[in-house]
Formats: structure tokens, C-alpha cells, sequence
């Protein structure tokens, strides 16, 4: 890296511990509406099957020590009652091992019929997260020494609600995917010439809805959108519309307010496995710089379909 680049890592690594952590937020996607269960967990069981999500983002190509994030979830329906479930684990890689961050959780949700075509159901998740921090790691990006004390697997328990109604064509949730706001470390009490940190899990609340039209025989169109509400945090607002050709091919893009545009493609491979991809490019300043390429998302779905009665909603979410 040369020095301007250096420069701006070290800024941007320093900035997100000292500032960001203390407005932390969840992962983002741009594919959320693929992986709705990591934002609502009301969604356990609502596609009425076995289906299994594994996502991967790299954020800020080209960006050394730009955060990665891996997603993977499961969840189900439970045979012969109104109960779904789910099991989900992110992990959060910033820094190249600056800041690492294993979220898992236990998902149960609860439905029940509103009308024959349309259903709302309750989810709740119960779990927790490993933060690890190394500031030996940190230094690798400046020439200034970085002092504190190092974090290693802290565990942090947490606890997450939900509600999502949907039916055939339309569906709508909110959701409070971490309520408990947790101080994961704090040295304020060192001497003067040592940095401080506070870093605080916050409350992040959610709002997704989308709708799909039937165009046609073969095309159907699905605007969709997420808000998040952090403290401490700018509003976040994701708008997208995507298509869906023959239920195999889905393609569209996405506009996340002042922040960034997507592309977004899906392969609906064979009746049980989907892959998609996405890319971002940022929009605000950050963007118009040399120092990153965009962000890249990729997510593989592979469901079992057929051994379960309750109705499947369609494939489009």
C-alpha cells in the first residue's frame, strides 16, 4: 500500500473502534431478501421446507483489511404444528484479524392462519456472540503503537424477537434481531497517554416488506425494501426491485439510500439449489475514491422440497 492508502486504513480502523464500534450495527447485505431469517427471525420455517443459505460478503474490494462476512442458516417447519425452526451463525472478519466477531443463535417461531391464503407469525432467538480484538494486528496498519488489551473469545448473550405476515404475493415483518445492548469492554480507567475504546452492542430495529406481481406467464416483478434503525447510526434504507423469468432467473438492482447502487442476479439451478450474486458500488465519497472496487456478495440456497404439507411461499421470498 502506498502511503495515502496506509493512511486512510489506519484512519478508518481507528475511527471504527474508537467511534463506530460504540454505534455498532449488524452485518449488511444487499441480498437480504434471500436471507431474511439473520434480520427477522419470525421467518423460521415460512417457505415450508428444509432450507439451508450459506452467504458470503467481502466489503470494499481491494480495501487491505476491508470487513468479510459469512453467513450461514438453517431452518424448517416442524411436522404436524404451527412451529418453525432455525439455527444461524454470522461471523464478522475486519482488519484481517483486527476485529472478529461469531454471532450463533437457536430460532423458534410460532404461526397461525390470519386467512386461507395468508399467515403472521412470532419469532424469538436465543444466543450469543464471540468478540476477539487484537491490537498487535491493528499495528500492522500504522507506524503509531496501537496499546490496549487484548479481547479473546468474550462471550456476550443475547436475545432477538420478531413478527412477519405474508401470503401468496406480499409479505411484511418487524423485527428487533439483538436487544441487548452489551458493553463488550471498556478501558476508560487507563492513563491519559493510552487510547480508549468502548464498543456497544445496539439495538438495531428492522422493517422489510415487498410485493410480487404476476406480469405474465413467465415474468413476475418484486419491488422490496428494508429499513434499519440504529442509534447513533444514519437511517438505513434499501429499495430493490428484481425480476424472476420462467421462476429460474431473477435479476435486478438495488439502491441503498445515499450510500451505495447494486446489481443483482439469481440462478434458480434445479428445484433445490439457487445461487446469487451481487455487487455494490458506493456512492458517497468513499466510493469516488481509488481505494476500493465496490463490495461482492455471493449466497448458495439449497432447500428439500416435497416432504413437508404446509404451503410453500413462492420462490421469489
Amino acid at each position: 500500500m502506498n502511503y495515502k492508502q496506509s493512511l486512510f486504513v489506519t484512519v478508518l480502523f481507528l475511527f471504527s473502534l474508537s467511534i463506530g464500534l460504540y454505534a455498532q450495527q449488524d452485518a449488511q447485505y444487499t441480498q437480504y431478501m434471500y436471507n431474511t431469517m439473520s434480520v427477522n427471525p419470525a421467518y423460521a420455517g415460512s417457505r415450508g421446507q428444509l432450507s439451508i443459505v450459506a452467504l458470503y460478503r467481502s466489503q470494499w474490494l481491494g480495501l487491505k483489511g476491508a470487513p468479510k462476512t459469512q453467513t450461514i442458516n438453517l431452518h424448517s417447519p416442524i411436522r404436524r404444528s404451527r412451529l418453525g425452526y432455525g439455527i444461524s451463525v454470522i461471523n464478522d472478519n475486519v482488519g484481517d484479524g483486527v476485529v472478529q466477531e461469531t454471532q450463533f443463535d437457536a430460532i423458534l417461531s410460532y404461526t397461525i392462519d390470519v386467512s386461507m391464503d395468508s399467515k403472521v407469525s412470532f419469532g424469538l432467538k436465543a444466543g450469543g456472540n464471540l468478540l476477539n480484538l487484537d491490537f498487535t494486528e491493528l499495528n500492522n496498519y500504522t507506524s503509531e503503537n496501537v496499546q490496549g488489551d487484548n479481547i479473546d473469545n468474550k462471550f456476550s448473550p443475547n436475545f432477538g424477537v420478531g413478527v412477519y405476515y405474508h401470503s401468496d404475493q406480499f409479505y411484511a415483518g418487524l423485527s428487533v434481531p439483538n436487544l441487548v445492548e452489551t458493553q463488550h469492554f471498556d478501558n476508560s480507567q487507563r492513563d491519559a497517554n493510552s487510547v480508549q475504546f468502548l464498543s456497544t452492542q445496539r439495538m438495531n430495529f428492522y422493517l422489510i416488506t415487498g410485493y410480487v406481481f404476476d406480469l405474465n406467464y413467465y415474468w413476475k416483478f418484486k419491488p422490496a425494501l428494508l429499513t434499519k434503525v440504529v442509534g447513533g447510526a444514519p437511517l438505513q434504507v434499501d429499495l430493490s426491485t428484481n425480476f424472476l423469468y420462467k421462476d429460474q432467473i431473477s435479476f435486478g438492482a438495488a439502491y441503498r439510500w445515499n450510500a451505495a447502487l447494486s446489481a443483482l442476479v439469481g440462478f434458480q439451478l434445479n428445484d433445490n439449489i439457487m445461487l446469487g450474486l451481487a455487487y455494490d458500488r458506493e456512492i458517497t465519497e468513499l466510493g469516488g475514491t481509488r481505494f476500493n472496487d465496490g463490495s461482492f456478495e455471493v449466497f448458495l440456497r439449497f432447500e428439500i422440497k416435497g416432504w413437508y404439507s404446509r404451503m410453500v411461499t413462492p420462490r421469489f421470498f
